[in-house]
């Protein structure tokens, strides 16, 4: 097969293109080499490349300043998902589009499934469901909710951060009150590959890692696996200010997935995996 992979140089993207090269030939391409919300460059970005699978990376993720910025987040992870995916109908091609727990308003008490309505809080979450909505415009498309990225090549995400201020013996702050299920890129990269090689029916799907936890959770698990003492700070989300509302519980059900016979490996097998890999 013959993927592009778009947003090549982020933490998701990376591991996607390590994974992907096992499976066929990858033309990877940074925000630097495609502007995504230019639709005429998108245009021909595709036809050059000729790809089976356009795999979306590309985003912006910066969730408080979208709430000032809200044309740009909605330029990158709207319209220009709206521009690769027609793109991807015009050539033949099949899109994955990766979106997000904060879709959802976080006002449950059980594990979201697909079907749940979407309710988004926040520009940021706003602008990632109408980049859901839009990458249906082809007709071929995965869109994949992740949460919580963490691991692979480019390690730079909150878990990578706990985990780092763990073995440096320092303070970290965690939220006691925020439920997640973390996504290690290593096992959604693979998942990617998995539903492209099989031909799973297209669709919304829940990528995640098995299990629910809390960010004190995670933290304690990373510590123990870790063989420190922890100096965790136990914080709510209410204590905190940020300008953008945060879900308190965003975990994703990822039962879908296994009943396409991809079953996701365990939060704790993944962060296991992940502190041996990166030690």
């Amino acid at each position: 097969m013959r993927f592009l992979v778009l947003g090549a140089a982020g933490q998701l993207g990376a591991a996607i293109v390590e994974r992907l090269s096992n499976s066929g030939t990858v033309t990877a391409m940074t925000r630097h080499d495609l502007d995504i919300t230019r639709e005429s460059d998108v245009v021909r970005a595709v036809a050059k490349a000729r790809p089976d699978a356009i795999v979306n990376c590309s985003a912006y993720n910066q969730v408080d300043q979208a709430e000032e910025h809200a044309p740009q987040a909605l330029d990158v992870n709207a319209f220009g998902v709206l521009a690769l995916a027609r793109a991807a109908r015009e050539n033949g091609a099949v899109i994955v589009h990766y979106s997000t727990d904060f879709v959802f308003d976080g006002e449950t008490d059980r594990p979201y499934i697909e079907t749940d309505s979407p309710s988004p809080q926040s520009n940021y979450g706003l602008s990632k469901l109408l980049g859901e909505w839009f990458a249906a415009d082809a007709p071929r498309h995965y869109v994949l909710r992740v949460e919580s990225l963490f691991g692979g090549p480019l390690a730079k995400s909150s878990v990578d951060r706990i985990v780092g201020a763990i073995r440096r013996g320092e303070s970290t702050p965690v939220f006691v009150d925020r439920t997640v299920t973390p996504s290690y890129v290593v096992d959604v990269a693979e998942t990617t590959a998995r539903l492209l090689e099989t031909g799973a029916p297209v669709g919304t799907y829940h990528c995640v890692n098995t299990g629910i936890t809390t960010w004190l959770g995670v933290a304690l698990e990373a510590a123990r696996l870790i063989g420190r003492e922890p100096n965790l700070l136990p914080t709510s989300v209410a204590s905190v200010s940020m300008p953008a509302k945060r879900p308190k519980y965003c975990a994703l059900s990822n039962e879908k997935l296994l009943g396409v016979g991809i079953r996701m490996p365990a939060w704790q097998d993944a962060l296991a995996r992940h502190v041996a890999s990166s030690g």
